[in-house]
């Protein structure tokens, strides 16, 4: 066997074995946040409650605008220490679309075009870096 092909055929098994090892040394990560810390926070904070503006009702198909901003009584800020990592959307218990932001670069606010097929609740999860996720929800209609 060559060296060149010895060299990849390493490169190959290197490759496979960290993407086994990884799980375990994430698992070791998760052990490290309490529950509290977990757990989504639905109470109403100036700063972390997302804010959700969308119509109170659609049309079955249609398509529309949703927009999530993070700060219901002011702007969450976007620094290197603190910021938000990703805004969710979800119908119900579904999750229909993620946006992970960065920091400095990225302002905490942003608009989901979607459809739906029923109504339900819209909700909006956000998670900073210095708490665990907060949630709001919305109730919405679908007409045919």
């Amino acid at each position: 066997m060559s060296t060149s092909i010895q060299w990849i055929a390493a490169v190959v098994v290197a490759i496979a074995v960290s993407a086994f090892a990884a799980p375990a040394a994430r698992a070791g990560q998760e052990e490290q946040f309490t529950p509290e810390y977990k757990a989504l926070r639905s109470v109403a904070d100036p700063k972390h409650t997302p804010k959700i503006v969308a119509p109170d009702a659609v049309k079955r198909g249609q398509w529309f605008d949703v927009t999530v901003s993070v700060g219901a009584g002011g702007d969450h800020p976007s620094l290197g220490e603190h910021f938000v990592r990703y805004i969710a959307l979800y119908i119900n218990s579904a999750e229909i679309s993620r946006v992970y932001l960065h920091p400095v670069f990225s302002f905490p606010k942003v608009t989901f075009t979607i459809a739906l097929d029923e109504g339900g609740v819209l909700k909006a999860v956000e998670e900073p870096t210095h708490s665990a996720a907060w949630e709001a929800t919305k109730p919405i209609k679908v007409t045919p």
